[in-house]
């Protein structure tokens, strides 16, 4: 039996070899064409089970081997590079060397010195040398256990053998274009391109600079994405490209194009030039139409983040062109299909059942209730019914003219479905249902990792919220909104905090700061950045010294890493307030009067840069109807956009806003935002206070009637201010008690400070002690003290402790009438 086996495999083998061959002799004898080296790889992929074939030949260079035409899945995958020396120990450069193929398996390239780092792991390699000697190699790479075996190896000799690449131009000589051609420098931007294709772009000889740009300005704007896949030397990788686009015209539609192209390398990552045609689409076959649909939609999945950005490039690439009436995208969740995107998304559009199930912006369809899209979903299988088909009302009314239901495979299941219904009659060609079928498993893999990417964001969003205040304090005479936006370029926790601190005598501290990095040590430090400065603020420092404490906190913890802050204290009495600036952006202030300022506020090195930095303070003037503005850079600045500019754009916007809507104003100046960075922004309206409370101080001195002082220093200033005579003597009994434990208990200076705010008398004493008095919870009759604290207790409203700079505050609150 084993040697029937054998035997069968060798027939197997033989006619396989023999296939190959003659595919090979086909091509070969054929006339010589630009394609032909592709066609030729791509036999690679069909007989030996390739899954990437690349040719290495020198170039202008004899010390490089550049990669010259590719054909598979991209090289990125493996690690594979544009090009080698050929003096180093690349497998590439040694079998150009020695003239001898090399076979490599996971082991091996393991060892290899050049080999990169790769997502696929599990890989093994073949490099055959081209003829004549010093022409190249041939690469190949499979993913098949055991790597190429002998069947594999007779073909890609033979595929060795066939292969002839043209060789390119020299660098700046392409010599004569056809009418329909270009070749573009992807360095300069410079391109050189035939009178045809000028025509097609309505520009002629004269009207032509020789830019790339003047090109792409006449292009449809929602084509550019995929086009400038391809004309950017980052984006496109080695070997032939095709492409449709729209170009703008002087009157009607736009006119369809369609673009062929290939890179010609000169090296280590950079391609020197894009050759190729530019033709006139509506001339085409249409099934060539939609691999460039396919193309697009995998250009525009390819840079979806999220699941809305999935919906909209699936909407956009099928919709349109197949004249549908409908387009439903939805992920499969348990027995319900969550819908992301409707097209159109008025709910009147849709079926009755669609319409009763839905919750929030997007009905939830019942899989139960539509039998037959739950067969389909088991099938995994596309399925097209024309009109007449009966079908349950929740998909005949999709399609009453044609439905088509395409499950959307992804990871060894389905992630959903997307659902294309026509009103009219529809006839379905075959091209169409190919076309059908290669999106949907686009738009599958694509729905699952926007899915995973949505999850996780969301999931990071959270952590961050958690991090940040759960909601502003009420503020007196000011309203305070906060918005914050994670970045959608990553799934790493932000740095960006901010914060509103509510501090004794009606001030309030304004913060908003910048951990620098993404990742959850930025974010653990933003946290404890933040809890530092509500704390050195509750202690009742001034803003400078609040700042240099945080700056020296930060250089005790030998972090790496370094933030930058805004310290705003506002005193919401007296409408002035103290700016302090760490390496962070300037306030913008909106004035009453509708104009808008940067304030130019000095400021000192980020924290945890110097030891002995300085906090210069900046003060302000804030009239009642003056709205402040902290931010983050993650608003103002963008590759695109200088910071400078983007402060001159936030002031503009601010300046164009209502004010009484802070919320709403928040909303608007996060419009549009840049999402590569988080965003934090902290907006105050200061309206001033409708009642200016009333304050006295009184400093105590340490002398032998220093509790008489303070009585008559109470009783003076109380009647002064009408309060009445039973709160009056309730207020001197809490003064004696207060000083006279500040005085016996501490060392230091004593001061009484007296309030009076909407019938609201507060009655507190300073001293140099951070320890809070202690209440006793029993007293025997012959205890001589401890009955103060009890005392004072009695006969408040209420009472507490405050830090304060180097000590603490003692209060009581008394209220007439209690």
């Amino acid at each position: 039996m084993a040697n029937v086996v054998r035997s069968e495999g060798t027939a197997v083998s033989s006619t396989r070899t023999e296939r190959a061959e003659a595919a090979l002799d086909a091509l070969t004898a054929s006339p010589v064409t630009p394609d032909r080296p592709r066609r030729i790889l791509e036999q690679a992929l069909v007989f030996a089970g390739a899954a990437f074939a690349g040719v290495y030949t020198p170039g202008d260079d004899p010390s490089q081997l550049s990669l010259a035409e590719s054909a598979g899945l991209p090289r990125t995958l493996y690690g594979l590079r544009d090009g080698y020396p050929t003096a180093g120990g690349s497998p590439v450069a040694e079998a150009h060397r020695t003239g001898h193929p090399l076979w490599l398996g996971p082991e091996q390239l393991a060892d290899c010195p050049e080999a990169r780092r790769t997502p696929s792991a599990d890989f093994s390699v073949a490099v055959l040398p081209l003829a004549p000697r010093g022409g190249g190699c041939l690469l190949a790479v499979t993913e098949h256990l055991g790597g190429f075996g002998a069947d594999d190896r007779a073909c890609l000799a033979l595929i060795a053998r066939a292969i002839a690449v043209p060789a390119a131009a020299p660098e700046g000589d392409t010599g004569e274009l056809s009418p329909d051609a270009f070749s573009l420098a992807m360095e300069s931007g410079r391109v050189e391109v035939g009178d045809d294709l000028l025509r097609l772009f309505g520009l002629t000889r004269d009207d032509f600079d020789g830019r790339v740009e003047t090109l792409l300005a006449l292009t449809v704007p929602e084509d550019l994405p995929a086009l400038m896949s391809v004309v950017e030397a980052d984006h496109m990788s080695i070997g032939e490209r095709e492409l449709e686009f729209r170009v703008l015209q002087a009157s009607g539609p736009p006119k369809w194009l369609r673009l062929r192209g290939r890179l010609l390398p000169t090296g280590e990552g950079r391609s020197a030039r894009l050759v190729g045609t530019v033709a006139d689409a509506s001339t085409l076959r249409s099934d060539v139409t939609d691999v460039a649909r396919v193309q697009r939609l995998a250009a525009a999945l390819a840079t979806a983040t999220t699941v809305k950005d999935v919906g909209e490039a699936v909407v956009a690439a099928l919709r349109g062109p197949l004249k549908a009436d409908r387009l439903a995208l939805a992920e499969l969740e348990n027995d319900r299909l969550v819908v992301t995107v409707l097209d159109p998304p008025d709910p009147e559009a849709w079926p009755e059942v669609w319409r009763t199930e839905w919750r929030t912006e997007w009905p939830d369809a019942p899989v139960r209730a539509m039998p037959t899209l739950a067969a389909a979903l088991r099938e995994g299988r596309s399925r097209i019914w024309p009109a007449g088909t009966s079908l349950e009302p929740a998909l005949a009314d999709v399609g009453p003219g044609g439905l088509a239901v395409l499950p959307l495979p992804a990871g060894g299941r389905m992630a959903g479905a997307c659902l294309i219904g026509w009103d009219r009659p529809h006839d379905f060609s075959p091209d169409e249902r190919a076309l059908l079928t290669a999106c949907a498993g686009l738009a599958g893999q694509a729905l699952l990792r926007a899915h995973a990417f949505d999850a996780e964001h969301e999931l990071v969003g959270m952590l961050q919220r958690t991090l940040l205040p759960r909601r502003l304090p009420r503020l007196p005479g000011a309203v305070a909104v906060a918005r914050y936006l994670p970045t959608t370029a990553g799934l790493e926790v932000g740095g960006d905090w901010y914060d509103v601190i509510p501090l004794a005598d009606h001030h309030v501290a304004l913060v908003i700061g910048d951990v620098q990095g993404h990742n959850a040590g930025a974010a653990t430090l933003m946290g404890q950045m933040r809890t530092a400065l509500r704390a050195y603020a509750a202690e009742g420092h001034s803003p400078d010294v609040v700042v240099a404490h945080a700056n020296r906190l930060l250089l005790d913890m030998e972090t790496d890493l370094f933030a930058t802050c805004a310290y705003v204290d506002v005193d919401m009495e007296e409408g002035t307030a103290w700016c302090v600036r760490a390496g962070h952006l300037q306030p913008v202030l909106r004035h009453p009067d509708g104009t808008t300022e940067i304030v130019r506020a000095e400021g000192g090195p980020p924290l945890g840069v110097l030891a002995q930095a300085e906090f210069p303070m900046t003060p302000l003037r804030l009239l009642p109807g003056t709205v402040i503005a902290l931010t983050t850079d993650g608003l103002v600045e963008s590759p695109d956009e200088d910071i400078d500019v983007g402060m001159d754009r936030l002031a503009t916007e601010l300046a164009g806003a209502d004010p009484a809507h802070l919320g709403l104003v928040a909303d608007a100046l996060l419009t549009g935002a840049h999402r590569d960075d988080d965003v934090a922004l902290l907006l105050m309206r200061y309206d001033g206070m409708a009642v200016r409370p009333l304050r006295e101080s009184w400093t105590v001195w340490r002398v032998p009637e220093a509790v008489r002082h303070a009585r008559r220093f109470t009783r003076r200033t109380l009647r002064t201010w009408g309060v009445s005579p039973d709160t009056l003597e309730t207020a001197l009994l809490v003064v004696s008690e207060l000083v006279t434990n500040a005085l016996v208990h501490t060392g230091g200076q004593v001061r009484l400070d007296l309030s009076l705010v909407n019938h609201r008398l507060r009655l507190a004493v300073a001293d140099a002690s951070p320890r809070s008095p202690v209440k006793p919870t029993s007293i025997g009759w012959e205890a001589t003290g401890g009955r103060g604290i009890l005392l004072v207790e009695a006969v408040s409203a209420a009472w507490g402790t405050l830090p304060v700079s180097g000590g603490k505050q003692v209060w009581a609150d008394l209220v007439p009438g209690d």
